[in-house]
């Protein structure tokens, strides 16, 4: 029996997944939000905004999501970097996060990488 081993997603924004980001690697692991724009069953492809910055998402394997647009959803995937630079995520899952502060989000996430940098810099001595 072959065993499944999910990789441990980054906690992201899409201001994030700028080509000189070190997240921004082909099968790299991302957790993102966004407002859902505009989606495509037939094509499998939906595409998410957060502010200016806009993110493709393959929903492919998402079957059951019933999406809306204006919605805020949380994808987890992998990030697919096409030969132009461009990102798609590959979602493997996704739900509706509706009512979340966006902004509020956006500070905590500030400071968890804060903690975290600070918690580093404090086991390396």
């Amino acid at each position: 029996m072959a065993l499944f081993e999910a990789k441990s997603s980054a906690l992201v924004t899409l201001q994030d997944l700028r080509p000189s980001s070190p997240f921004f690697k082909q099968g790299k692991s991302l957790r993102i939000i966004g407002t859902l724009q505009e989606y495509s069953l037939e094509t499998g492809l939906a595409t998410v905004i957060d502010g200016s910055d806009i993110l493709r998402v393959s929903i492919e394997q998402l079957k059951d999501l019933k999406f809306q647009v204006g919605s805020v959803y949380q994808f987890i995937g992998e990030l697919l970097i096409q030969s132009d630079n461009k990102a798609i995520l590959q979602a493997r899952v996704g739900r509706n996060v509706d009512g979340i502060d966006l902004n509020l989000y956006h500070q905590s996430l500030l400071l968890l990488r804060q903690f975290q940098a600070n918690h580093l810099n404090n086991s390396a001595t």
